[in-house]
């Protein structure tokens, strides 16, 4: 690449800004048209533009990184099954193979090639969560993959204009939800769409026929800055575990992070080995939420593409639960992935502790609930939803943890009033978890108290996937854990953390989430002078220099 002047750098910084801006609008259309609740309420989605060699060159703001990071992967996927001289303007593929995808079944991938005067300049991907997709349900009961839902392999979704109504087909006849399910597919196809219409109208501005030298240019520059980032940090090696409850038995998460003149590398060695049952972790979603916890730490200001991705470095043996081969279940992977942030900043602690906070509750507290629509209903899908619920994350080195926030997630809490109308529960209380927090020099977030009830004359399900129950967020030096969770019933029986289970119609379910860890002696807290920070605060996808943000 030549850079002879200074308005060619400062043409290049623009038009890095517009592709962000144009991932954006991708991500919003694929945000307001989505069927499902847990995408176009609560943002479970991701969307992102790549050159020609599979290079992601911008992701939305919008969005989780555990589907972004792993998405990143899964178009090269594509590229392989699929390569560039047979795309034609008009195509757009699919897959939800959480090893080639996000991670498990009920994302979709849709990736989408972009052409400019008959010649392809780019491929524009996006992923989203799917309520149901047929199988055992979106819990962590099922033995193998194939229990799980469709499967889905690299197809073509649509071939020059033309749907695949042999697969739309299929895909409507495996799942309870057949109207949100063909929805939300075809609504990721449109956001691509969108894309790469925007993406053209931005070529036409600039004058330029292909994206290669912005493509050099957002990757090196992006690299560079990362590795000047690590450059200011000691060299070494450094050791951190954690255990999480599991499902049948705790779970070890160990880590070793090396700093090298060449980047940052995590290995795995020393984790459980994967589980009978779907907790388990494909090594694209360990990857994303690894590399996501390094980047908030080392490289918060650093937007989030292929060339700061490159420097960090993940690896973990084969049948680990961190790299769960097929056909492991994998429905609910997020449970372990996410913990993944607080197991890298405990090595990192170690070395610059006043940029890492204490361990939080990491995983997401959805209420995965199922049911009948009406009392003695019968021959119809019922209901299946996925209420996000959040706890508190850790307290930050001069700051209050976050209540009731999902870090490392950035998934927005499903307000009661859409969860209401697209079931027939009632909430009877969604609070704040008084006392939840550890206590420290600062403190953890708080957790929530929640209670649900069915609003007819029947039972539900809920399909409880839940963790920081037997093993609550660790305080740090001197401060105090958080609360652990707890699921049960208002009529007392404790339930579960995992598994499916039975609410009876007269009684309520009972959810408290857990709060996030202290750091420090409590009772320096009042020498500190530190500020009271109990409000629930909304994470956007940004790195943010407070470390509760997610990359760009």
């Amino acid at each position: 690449m030549s850079e002879t002047n200074g308005a060619n750098l400062i043409d290049l910084q623009i038009m890095w800004n517009r592709l962000i801006a144009v991932v954006e609008e991708q991500a919003q259309v694929l945000l307001r048209t989505a069927f499902s609740p847990i995408v176009r309420e609560c943002g479970d989605l991701s969307a992102g533009v790549f050159d020609a060699k599979g290079r992601m060159l911008a992701q939305a703001v919008t969005g989780t990184p555990g589907h972004v990071n792993s998405m990143a992967e899964s178009v090269k996927h594509f590229i392989t099954h699929f390569p560039l001289e047979t795309m034609k303007p008009g195509d757009a593929y699919i897959t939800n193979d959480p090893w080639m995808g996000t991670g498990h079944l009920n994302d979709f991938v849709v990736t989408t090639p972009c052409f400019k005067d008959g010649k392809l300049v780019a491929l524009f991907s996006c992923t989203s969560h799917l309520m149901d997709i047929g199988g055992i349900g979106f819990g962590p009961d099922a033995t193998d993959v194939f229990m799980e839902g469709l499967y889905i392999p690299m197809l073509k979704l649509i071939d020059q204009g033309v749907v695949n109504e042999t697969l739309m087909s299929m895909i409507r006849s495996n799942t309870r939800l057949p109207i949100d399910t063909e929805g939300d597919t075809y609504s990721l196809a449109g956001c691509n769409d969108v894309g790469c219409q925007r993406l053209v109208e931005m070529m036409e501005e600039f004058g330029i026929e292909t994206l290669d030298q912005i493509a050099d240019h957002v990757c090196d520059r992006s690299r560079e800055a990362v590795l000047a980032e690590i450059a200011k940090l000691p060299k070494g090696v450094w050791r951190n575990s954690m255990v999480v409850d599991g499902y049948d038995e705790p779970v070890t998460l160990s880590a070793t992070l090396t700093i090298s003149d060449t980047g940052i590398h995590v290995d795995y060695a020393g984790t459980s080995a994967a589980s009978k049952f779907g907790i388990n972790v494909p090594a694209s979603y360990t990857t994303a939420y690894t590399v996501f916890g390094l980047g908030c730490v080392v490289a918060s200001q650093i937007p989030n593409n292929a060339g700061s991705l490159a420097p960090l470095t993940v690896s973990a043996p084969k049948g680990a639960i961190l790299n769960a081969l097929k056909p492991a279940p994998v429905s609910s992977r997020h449970i372990i992935g996410q913990m993944l942030p607080d197991v890298v900043f405990g090595c990192l602690r170690q070395i610059i502790p006043e940029r890492v906070p204490a361990e939080g509750t990491s995983c997401l507290w959805n209420l995965n609930v199922r049911g009948q629509t009406r009392s003695g209903a019968g021959g119809n899908y019922g209901f299946s939803m996925a209420v996000t619920s959040n706890g508190g994350t850790g307290a930050r080195f001069a700051k209050d943890g976050l209540s009731a926030t999902a870090y490392p997630s950035g998934v927005r809490g499903t307000p009661v009033e859409i969860a209401e109308t697209q079931t027939p529960l009632i909430f009877w209380r969604k609070e704040l978890r008084p006392d939840s927090g550890g206590a420290g020099r600062t403190r953890g977030g708080l957790g929530q108290i929640i209670e649900v009830g069915s609003g007819i004359d029947a039972p539900f399900e809920i399909l409880a996937a839940f963790d920081r129950i037997d093993h609550p967020p660790r305080g740090r030096d001197g401060g105090r854990n958080g609360e652990n969770g707890y699921v049960g019933l208002k009529s007392g029986q404790k339930l579960r953390g995992k598994g499916f289970q039975t609410v009876p119609a007269d009684d309520r379910l009972v959810v408290m989430t857990p709060g996030g860890a202290g750091i420090g002696d409590p009772k320096e807290r009042a020498a500190a002078n530190v500020s009271e920070d109990i409000a629930s605060d909304l994470v956007s996808n940004e790195k943010a220099a407070t470390v509760y943000g997610f990359p760009r």
